[in-house]
């Protein structure tokens, strides 16, 4: 979606409020868990869904 928007990860950062090193855990899957806000802001800035930005993986485990 980031592409989509044409918008980097520091922009991002600036426009949700997060830091790049939270917003980096996040874009590369290494997150456990993440709160409603958090998501809730993501989707505001990129004018998306919250399935247009997480995907299922039956099966994974960490």
């Amino acid at each position: 979606m980031m592409a989509k928007r044409k918008m980097s990860l520091n922009e991002l950062s600036d426009k949700v409020g997060l830091t790049l090193s939270n917003l980096s855990i996040l874009k590369t899957g290494k997150a456990k868990a993440i709160r409603f806000s958090t998501l809730e802001a993501i989707c505001k800035v990129l004018d998306c869904q919250p399935a247009d930005i997480l995907e299922y993986r039956k099966g994974e485990e960490q």
